[in-house]
């Protein structure tokens, strides 16, 4: 697998540090139970908009409250930085390892789906769907890092 459309190594940190900083500002707020929709409302030039009882408009100016984009914009490119960024010692294997965990992810996260297309309905199910948004990288993250620390205790435990 070739890996030059990897970022550079140092792009890692960024990445975890903007997935981690919105992962958990997010976690905190939404079991805090705060109004995400009151949070830095601003005016924002939005390509499509269709209020619940109003009509559709596009290419509008609306008030919006920005702090869940931010936060989901975060997590999307941290993980994708973080997730896609080059190893220090980038060989064949964790490019395998890479290879087989971003599988698994597609597989993981779709049977999720199915699942909850077959069980979840209503307004939750649209939860369900924001949350997919990231949880294919979030679990790419999880498996791809757990092989890595697997293969370096098994080359530790060689030594």
């Amino acid at each position: 697998m070739k890996s030059n459309f990897l970022f550079p190594s140092a792009y890692k940190v960024v990445g975890w540090v903007l997935f981690a900083t919105s992962l958990l500002v997010a976690a905190i707020l939404l079991i805090s139970g705060h109004d995400l929709d009151a949070i830095f409302v601003t005016d924002v030039f939005a390509v499509a908009d269709a209020e619940l009882f109003a009509p559709k408009a596009f290419f509008v100016v609306v008030k919006n409250a920005i702090l869940d984009e931010l936060l989901l914009l975060m997590m999307l490119v941290g993980g994708i930085l973080a997730g896609f960024s080059r190893h220090r010692h980038e060989d064949e294997m964790i490019s395998r390892i890479r290879y087989e965990s971003l599988v698994w992810a597609v597989y993981f996260n779709f049977g999720i789906m199915v699942l909850a297309t077959l069980f979840v309905y209503g307004f939750f199910f649209l939860n369900v769907m924001m949350v997919n948004m990231f949880s294919l990288l979030f679990f790419f993250l999880i498996r791809f890092h757990l092989k890595l620390y697997q293969l370096n205790k098994a080359l530790g435990d060689d030594e």
